[in-house]
């Protein structure tokens, strides 16, 4: 259930003489409340929830965050068995088995985002998760791989909620000084996701049958619908006003409510304009623009290399189905190493600039842990490419596959703080815009994966990819030097 506030408190506003008793009466107005938070420090605001609270509802938002990429990437091993039981040799339809939820990926936040502003992150994440596992049950059942395509692309949409809100739900929860460590938390599960669910995913499909993976799936967003529903709270401010506005009309009916313009709820204009700003953010501000194609093409490099490395290792390497899957610890260690290290750095360097800048904050102060941290994708692919190209010992590609996954945590991280803190409250906006180039770029990029391959081999291949990763470099530099004179141009003032 979500947050159960305290009664609200009643401050009444004479809005007319002659209140009492007879013909007065009849002639008086309604006296007036005015709805908002009784002081900054009122407790039922989100920012000033109790540190438990905050981080219960915080360790929801990850756990949920880590299993709906998880979900992405777990039946990579298992693509084999899939197309084999479907009697199908078509390679580019296995890649797409794996990819086409990324679609669902690209589609949901259009419409998640704003049904969240008009009836709250909570009820989105509750009704989103559970429809997620409707998805996955069916993906179980799948008589044929057509229909397991069409269950793949709805358990995208509906499961992509936790990745297009979550960084909107740090922003309620915590002040900017504090958003370091929360947004490392929920940025690791999209990266870690996938990285366990090739893992898991290799062994239960080998042991049990691939339908298996997805009866896995179900009951473990089974587990997140009991928590979204009974344990999450909302915390999106402007929908706690209005359901404070609705418990004070209906404990006073004599109370005029006055709501305040931004509480004024007309949910078709409220739907039309979220659902067109994540849109205007990314064809008309360059940095949602830039850093949506940066992180694009660092999601697509990433579900390229999980729908090609099976094959690698097990042509390469004569790996197991099995053990394929432990191939992708690699990319797990170096992200737990990329978010032990820049999440830390991350606060006590906006800190510092902060000091420097007399106290005041600014958002290009998350970037400079991006600048050094846009070096380690590039080496990583280098590395992976010409190692596994000359055959050399199996761990040497894995290293190279940590350097990539430390690399994405030091790309992610900075790019989804920045954009939260410059668009404030439009922060889902802008990172729905994000995930939409980074799940679409997702989706299609690994359709190439094969081709691009069998025509460069490894070592020229991956070398490529780094070559495009490198060309990307000037932009954190850009905006972080330029950043603040971009954002301040009347060019690129939105209306949102």
């Amino acid at each position: 259930m979500g947050h159960q506030e305290e009664p609200p408190r009643i401050g009444k506003t004479p809005s007319g003489q002659g209140q009492g008793e007879g013909p007065a009466e009849k002639t008086s107005k309604p006296s007036t409340e005015e709805v908002g938070w009784d002081g900054p420090t009122d407790p039922a605001r989100p920012v000033n929830w109790s540190r438990k609270k905050k981080w219960w509802n915080m360790g929801i938002i990850s756990y949920l965050t880590f299993l709906t990429p998880l979900t992405s990437s777990i039946v990579a091993p298992a693509q084999g068995l899939v197309m084999k039981d479907f009697h199908s040799t078509n390679r580019t339809l296995a890649s797409f088995v794996v990819s086409i939820y990324l679609v669902g990926f690209a589609v949901g936040p259009l419409f998640l985002a704003p049904l969240s502003e008009i009836y709250g992150r909570l009820r989105v994440y509750q009704v989103g998760t559970f429809i997620f596992t409707i998805w996955n049950i069916a993906g179980a059942l799948a008589p044929n791989v057509g229909a397991l395509l069409v269950f793949r692309l709805f358990a995208g949409i509906s499961g992509s909620g936790p990745v297009t809100l979550g960084a909107g739900s740090v922003a309620d929860m915590f002040a900017r000084q504090e958003r370091g460590v929360a947004m490392s938390l929920y940025g690791l599960g999209p990266l870690l996701g996938p990285v366990i669910g090739p893992i898991a995913g290799g062994y239960l499909s080998q042991a049990q049958g691939w339908r298996w993976v997805f009866w896995l799936l179900a009951i473990v967003s089974g587990a997140a619908v009991i928590l979204v529903f009974f344990v999450l709270s909302e915390s999106y401010e402007p929908v706690l006003l209005r359901q404070k506005a609705k418990r004070i009309r209906q404990a006073n009916p004599s109370v005029e409510v006055n709501a305040g313009p931004a509480l004024k709820l007309d949910s078709r204009k409220v739907f039309i304009q979220a659902i067109t700003r994540p849109t205007k953010l990314l064809f008309l501000t360059p940095n949602v623009a830039l850093f949506s194609l940066y992180t694009g093409v660092v999601f697509g490099y990433l579900y390229l290399l999980f729908t090609t490395v099976t094959e690698v290792y097990e042509t390469t390497y004569n790996f197991s189905q099995g053990a394929t899957g432990l191939v992708y610890i690699g990319i797990g260690v170096g992200a737990l190493i990329g978010i032990t290290g820049f999440g830390a750095l991350s606060d006590k360097i906006q800190n510092l600039l902060i000091e420097r800048n007399n106290g005041q904050a600014e958002p290009e102060f998350r970037l400079p842990p991006l600048i050094p941290g846009s070096f380690l994708i590039p080496i990583g692919l280098f590395w992976y490419g010409w190692s596994a190209q000359m055959h050399v010992h199996w761990i040497m590609p894995i290293i190279g596959l940590g350097w990539v996954g430390c690399g994405m945590i030091a790309t992610l991280l900075p790019i989804q703080s920045y954009l939260v803190d410059a668009f404030g409250e439009y922060a889902a906006s802008a990172i729905a815009a994000n995930t939409v180039v980074r799940s679409i770029v997702g989706a299609f990029l690994p359709l190439a994966g094969p081709s691009m391959y069998a025509t460069l081999g490894l070592g020229w291949g991956n070398s490529l990819l780094g070559f495009v990763a490198l060309g990307l470099l000037p932009v954190p530099v850009v905006f972080y030097f330029y950043g603040k004179r971009i954002r301040m141009n009347s060019r690129y003032q939105v209306s949102v």
